[in-house]
């Protein structure tokens, strides 16, 4: 495991695998670099893949108070700039998505290749975040365990894929209430859609067909907003990288590799 220091003093954890060109990894609320085990070792055999822990969850560092997605994609560049990064591809789920949103329209010199999974430019009403913030600090991450990881996989999944399933809840159980909070606050208070049409990064979005969380409706505002944008839609709830392991793996190789071949 490795470390950063952001300009703010928060230490965000990181692993490097792999070699070749960058690909940076941005974990869900709630999750930590773990929930990309589906992808390391495929992903790994053609790029430096780099993983890290959103502040608050993980490994790193769980500041007091709200965070915003800003910040979040701040913390993103410092590890970059820990690796001597200049310019990467970027695959982030839900709110790893979100700070791929962010960085294509402000930091776009950064990312080489852009994808963005189960994830939405808006997630309202902020009402719904804020009952899960008071939640989660007031009875902890059990409190909010069931009801998510319902939102995470369709219930088939839930039935046949008991492990899977068991492992993402653990993450879940053992992130930091007031990280949770914090990112939660991010979300209640993001609104990307003023600045959506900035995307001009080659964009893959990847929705789940059952993904009650940020539904494939979501997903199509993105791609219609941004310049060069692609939609695949996964046969998944939420956590379409563990859901639909396999399509999803082979769907980042293939979009990623295109970059090899262009002119």
């Amino acid at each position: 495991m490795n470390f950063v220091s952001t300009d703010d003093g928060c230490r965000i954890a990181y692993r490097v695998e792999g070699s070749g060109s960058a690909l940076i990894l941005s974990n869900s609320l709630g999750t930590n670099m773990d929930m990309w085990k589906p992808q390391v070792e495929a992903l790994a055999a053609q790029f430096r893949v780099i993983r890290y822990d959103c502040r608050g969850h993980g490994g790193s560092d769980v500041p007091t108070g709200g965070y915003a997605i800003a910040r979040l994609a701040q913390d993103t560049l410092a590890v970059l700039d820990a690796c001597s990064v200049t310019r990467a591809h970027f695959c982030g789920l839900s709110m790893g998505g979100m700070v791929g949103q962010w960085l294509a329209a402000r930091a776009p010199e950064r990312l080489e290749r852009l994808v963005l999974a189960n994830t939405s430019a808006y997630l309202g009403p902020p009402s719904n975040w804020q009952a899960r913030i008071e939640m989660a600090r007031a009875n902890g991450m059990a409190a909010v365990a069931d009801a998510v990881v319902e939102r995470w996989f369709t219930p088939g999944f839930r039935e046949m894929s008991v492990s899977e399933v068991e492992a993402a809840r653990n993450m879940l159980l053992a992130t930091d209430p007031q990280g949770y909070a914090g990112c939660c606050a991010a979300i209640r208070d993001m609104d990307l859609r003023p600045i959506a049409t900035l995307n001009t990064v080659p964009t893959l979005v990847i929705a789940g067909a059952h993904d009650p969380a940020t539904p494939p409706v979501q997903s199509e505002a993105i791609v219609r907003a941004a310049q060069n944008a692609t939609l695949l839609t996964l046969p998944a709830a939420h956590l379409s990288n563990i859901e639909c392991a396999d399509d999803f793996t082979d769907a980042v190789v293939a979009f990623l590799s295109l970059a090899r071949n262009a002119p």
